[in-house]
């Protein structure tokens, strides 16, 4: 099987939620940092593990780092 990164928020929706998946399992839609770092917290990475622009760690899909209408 190929390397994958372990964490991958998908395409912004129309509402500019990003579904997350960790793992392979879906956790749910972020709308912002704060439910994404909520996400990856609950999936057991403490806060020095998080950096959500390490390409080692997340991969942003159809998108780069950021959510509707603001930066992240």
């Amino acid at each position: 099987m190929a390397w994958q990164t372990p964490i991958v928020v998908h395409p912004p929706a129309v509402d500019g939620g990003r579904r997350v998946t960790v793992r392979g399992q879906d956790v749910g839609v972020a709308r912002g940092d704060r439910d994404l770092v909520e996400f990856l917290r609950r999936a057991g990475l403490g806060d020095a593990d998080i950096a959500l622009d390490d390409p080692h760690l997340v991969e942003w899909r159809g998108a780069p780092h950021t959510w509707r209408g603001r930066e992240a």
